[in-house]
């Protein structure tokens, strides 16, 4: 049986999958593609806009995309082809919003590993708050 998106039971059974064995590698809790896809949008949404939150919350906040990131080759072609036309555009914002700087901002305060994702060495254009402060304050030091 597949569902109006075209998605079978062998293809939910791969995001349940997935969500398990990130829980089992030390994520919190057993999350949905669908749960940190929509965290992803919120963050995105937060970026553009102007987010104010301290450094930590926006390192915490990232993490939404690792777990993509993570549990994408744990899930069947059907369900990336579906999340696919949802997480892209999202990730297109996100690099429109944001400025490559090699990760310099974040690494002053959050250790990025070689292996960490696009989205951990880019800054947000518009910064504001006590983002702005910590991201100013590390490229004052430099």
């Amino acid at each position: 049986m597949v569902d109006e998106r075209g998605l079978s039971a062998e293809d939910y059974a791969s995001m349940v999958h997935a969500g398990e064995v990130l829980h089992a590698k030390g994520w919190r809790k057993v999350f949905t593609v669908s749960e940190m896809a929509e965290k992803w949008a919120w963050l995105v949404a937060k970026v553009e806009n102007g987010y104010d939150d301290m450094v930590d919350e926006y390192t915490n906040d990232l993490y939404c995309r690792d777990w993509l990131a993570e549990a994408w080759p744990m899930l069947t072609h059907p369900v990336r082809a579906v999340w696919h036309s949802e997480i892209h555009p999202l990730d297109e914002r996100f690099r429109a919003a944001t400025v490559d700087d090699g990760g310099r901002a974040i690494s002053r305060y959050h250790r990025i590993a070689l292996k960490e994702g696009w989205w951990w060495r880019r800054k947000p254009r518009n910064l504001t708050g006590s983002l702005e402060s910590y991201f100013v304050d590390a490229l004052d030091d430099d």
